[in-house]
């Protein structure tokens, strides 16, 4: 059995994960971690298609926002070539779309904007004020202690980013869950990355797909897996307001507006530990329940 990193190891793994290999006129070739779930995570394929897009970019210029859709599961044995097609290069804005395939077909596709940093009109609303901070919320081994049969889902993957929800996870058993109006997630990676904004990004990408579709499930005191519900995204959209550092803690306050016909719509908010807003994502997933 292939032994897990954690902590700096793990958050290297993600760093190397991210390195895509240049193939030459915008292609780029990306490899999923040697274990792992039967299909790729989303945020992988999401923060390589981002990674992919900003290799592209002149240096400077940040990405501000992106809008991704999950076309077909991606398979973690086989590589992921990503094509990057130039929309537009303005003199402000800088626009790319960044095509995932693997067996020939396409499994995600994105467009993402990059803006070149200009002074402007500054406000936003302010954090939640009625949340612990993060030293004070269980971490995810202490969590795990109350679950032992569920440990066993969180050994089979590297865990880069230190994960601490509020409230109760969607991963316990069904009738341990209360419903919850919001869903609310302290993180941060687990190690520290280099000083480059374009990976810090892709890192938030990456983190932003692990918890935010639990917060439709959340409204209804529901859970994943048996007595539960199975999901996948189906679209991923992510604003960036701020500067950040994904090695800094963030809060990800999570609320489903609506879920209807096996479709739920969640939207989050990141925020630093001193109240700043610094990225907003919304998802569309599909969730179907599942037997006891």
């Amino acid at each position: 059995m292939t032994e897990l990193a954690s902590g700096q190891a793990a958050v290297d793994a993600l760093v190397r994960l991210l390195d895509l290999e240049a193939l030459g006129d915008d292609r780029f070739l990306g490899i999923s971690p040697p274990v792992g779930p039967q299909r790729v995570f989303g945020g992988q394929v999401a923060g390589q298609a981002l990674v992919a897009a900003g290799r592209t970019v002149e240096p400077g210029r940040q990405v501000h926002s992106l809008h991704g859709y999950f076309v077909r599961p991606g398979d973690p044995s086989v590589p992921i070539t990503y094509t990057v097609e130039s929309i537009r290069d303005g003199r402000s804005f800088s626009v790319r779309r960044s095509v995932a395939e693997q067996h020939g077909k396409v499994i995600f596709f994105m467009s993402a904007s990059f803006h070149r940093p200009e002074e402007g009109l500054d406000h936003h609303e302010p954090a939640p004020l009625d949340v612990p901070p993060p030293d004070e919320v269980p971490t995810m081994a202490e969590r795990l202690a109350k679950y032992p049969e569920r440990a066993g889902i969180w050994t089979t993957v590297q865990q880069p980013i230190d994960v601490r929800y509020v409230g109760e996870p969607g991963w316990v058993p069904p009738g341990d869950r209360p419903a919850e109006a919001r869903q609310r997630v302290w993180m941060r990676l687990d190690g520290k990355l280099p000083d480059d904004p374009v990976l810090h990004t892709c890192v938030l990408t990456f983190a932003s797909d692990l918890t935010l579709l639990d917060s439709v499930l959340s409204a209804h005191g529901a859970v994943w897996g048996p007595g539960g519900f199975v999901g996948a995204s189906l679209d991923h959209a992510m604003w960036f307001h701020r500067p950040f550092r994904a090695d800094e803690w963030f809060l990800y306050d999570c609320v489903s507006p609506s879920a209807s016909g096996a479709r739920g719509l969640a939207t989050g908010r990141m925020f630093t530990v001193d109240g700043r807003h610094i990225a907003t994502a919304v998802q569309e997933g599909l969730l179907r329940r599942v037997g006891g």
